[in-house]
Formats: C-alpha cells, structure tokens, sequence
C-alpha cells in the first residue's frame, strides 16, 4: 500500500503494483515451463515463447502474456503486445492473446479469472484506453484478486460514477466497501 491504493490497484503508475501485476503473469510462465521442460536447466526461453504464441489457444492466458513479454515488436521496440496502440504488430498480438485458455481458480466464481485476465492486460498496456476504463480496472484487481467478483448493479453502479465526473478517491471508496475489500 505504499502509493495508498490497495496492491495491485496503483498500477500502472507505482512501481511496486506493477511488479506484482506482472508477477501475477510471470509466476505462471514459470509453473509452465517447469511442467513442461523440468526444474533442471534453463530452457531457450525465446524459442519457448515463439511456439507458444504460434498456438495460444493450446495455453493458460498467463503463459501466453508471459509468452508475449520474451519477445521484442520488431515495429516499435516494446515487448510484443505491449508497445502504443497503434503499432501493429503490437495490436495484433494483443488481440491474439485473448484466444488463450482462462481456467477459474479453484473457489473463484465464474468469471472471476476472465475478469481478471482483462483487468491485467489493460494495466498492463494502457495505451489507448480511456483514462476512466484504466481507472475502474486497476482499482477492481484487488477485489479479483480476492476471488471476488462485482454483480452487474455494482459494475453499473461504477460505471455511472465514472461517467458523472467522480474522481478517483470517490470511485475507490466505492468500490471497496461495495465490492468488498473495505
């Protein structure tokens, strides 16, 4: 809580948020590749993350965005997926990770991990997203994270604060304590 929002909820502006956003996605890739190729060794991680990105329905959402973040846009520089909106190859490949397995956590209600696998991607490439759509995702990620998940009044709800003009204090305050953090 160091940028005074609920971790992860300071993402993508705090350091520290964003960290555990990406390790929520790392932590993932690692159980994948230890699956898949052993605990002994470092695999060519490269080569791993082009095959799995060459079939990313066949993979978890979290080994595909890892997959992604090994690789370079050879149009903008950036992790694949992750550049500005705009670079091709970067909207490309971000449409392309939504085609990957969501599978909820156990106790979870449905829904909870597509929800969290779309608050993650948009905190973790903002660009082109609407400043209150980035709001409303990064403050939700510690309720998802919870294993909870707002009813469609309290996402409404929401949603109308935002498009009255609440600033981000209101908007937080709110959802915590309706959707249950506070």
């Amino acid at each position: 809580m160091e940028c005074g929002h609920w971790e992860p909820a300071g993402a993508p502006g705090c350091e520290r948020c964003a960290a555990i956003v990406d390790e929520l996605v790392e932590e993932g890739w690692r159980a994948f590749v230890e699956r898949e190729f052993g605990p002994a060794g470092t695999p060519d991680e490269r080569l791993i993350a082009e095959m799995v990105i060459d079939e990313p329905d066949k993979h978890p959402w979290r080994v595909v965005d890892a997959a992604y973040d090994r690789l370079t846009c050879e149009e903008c520089g950036n992790r694949l997926s992750r550049g500005p909106a705009g670079c091709a190859a970067c909207d490309r490949a971000n449409g392309f990770r939504y085609a990957a397995i969501e599978i909820d956590r156990p106790g979870v209600p449905p829904g909870n991990e597509h929800a969290l696998r779309v608050n993650v991607s948009v905190v973790r490439r903002p660009s082109g997203i609407s400043a209150s759509e980035v709001l409303v995702r990064r403050l939700s990620l510690p309720i998802l994270l919870a294993g909870r998940l707002p009813t469609t009044a309290q996402a409404q709800a929401t949603k109308a604060m935002i498009n009255e003009g609440a600033g981000e204090d209101r908007v937080a305050a709110f959802i915590y304590r309706e959707w249950g953090v506070a």
